[in-house]
């Protein structure tokens, strides 16, 4: 879409992170110094090993937000491949899995688009050049050429990790840190812990097939805890592609389970595109 270089990130992270492909060959996440191992002398070493994996997982599912609905400002830095630095806020509201709204302000607070997705469209007003764009949510597919869904997009803005499952294949433990390796269809997932509390510190995702070379490092941090549950308020993003993108995003405000509006009117004035 035109003229959302910096809302792509917070509306189309994913499509940004994982439509990333580059012609040469690129670093991929699971280099020998990334990789994870679990020596096994025995079959009790085994089952211990398999019991741990399955405590590790619960932990992080434990620590996954639910709600019913999620409101944030959020500060937004980035820099692109042409090495210029830009900023915004935006303004997020979160209906779970029902309707994302986004208000983006530009310069002097002036509101510059609005963006209404839930699980089966795509709607962005240009209000700089009111212009109005309608698609289909298979539009995010088409471009990251992923089974990508409402649900990937809302994780990713709550903070829950994605595409990430039961079958954690090695790990590492310090005590300092915790790393495990979780392989799935699409992506080989290294995700670092905090060995006590099972929270997520660093995510690094890396195409299973590596002829397309997508790679994505996620970092988090500044948790605050609401309602139980720890929640980033600090995430930094970089693809690697020919050159780097690197995103960051400070929740300067968040409130969960709070009544919620989406307004979404269109003028009459409007182009359709």
């Amino acid at each position: 879409m035109k003229n959302l270089p910096g809302l792509a990130f917070l509306l189309f992270a994913a499509t940004t992170i994982f439509s990333c492909r580059s012609t040469k060959s690129i670093q991929t996440a699971m280099s020998k110094k990334d990789s994870v191992q679990v020596v096994v002398p025995d079959s009790t070493g085994r089952n211990d090993s398999l019991k741990f994996i399955h405590n590790v997982y619960s932990g992080v599912q434990n620590n996954r937000i639910d709600f019913e609905t999620f409101s944030a400002k959020v500060k937004v830095d980035f820099e692109g491949s042409d090495g210029k630095k830009n900023d915004f806020n935006a303004f997020i509201r979160l209906r779970k899995d029902s309707v994302m709204w986004v208000s983006v302000n530009a310069l002097l607070g002036i509101e510059a688009f609005r963006v209404l997705i839930t699980p089966d469209s795509v709607k962005v007003m240009n209000k700089l050049d009111k212009v109005i764009q309608l698609r289909s949510v298979s539009y995010l597919k088409e471009i990251t050429k992923l089974p990508f869904t409402f649900r990937e997009l809302q994780d990713l803005i709550i903070g829950n990790p994605i595409y990430f499952d039961s079958n954690i294949v090695s790990y590492r433990k310090s005590p300092e840190s915790l790393t495990i390796l979780n392989v799935g269809d699409l992506f080989k997932h290294l995700l670092t812990l905090n060995p006590e509390t099972m929270v997520v510190q660093h995510s690094k995702l890396d195409d299973v097939d590596p002829i397309r070379a997508r790679t994505a490092d996620i970092s988090y941090g500044d948790y605050e805890t609401r309602d139980g549950k720890p929640f980033s308020t600090f995430r930094k993003i970089t693809v690697s592609e020919k050159s780097k993108l690197d995103i960051e995003m400070k929740f300067k405000q968040f409130d969960f389970n709070v009544p919620l509006n989406f307004p979404f009117s269109i003028a009459k004035n409007y182009k359709l595109q």
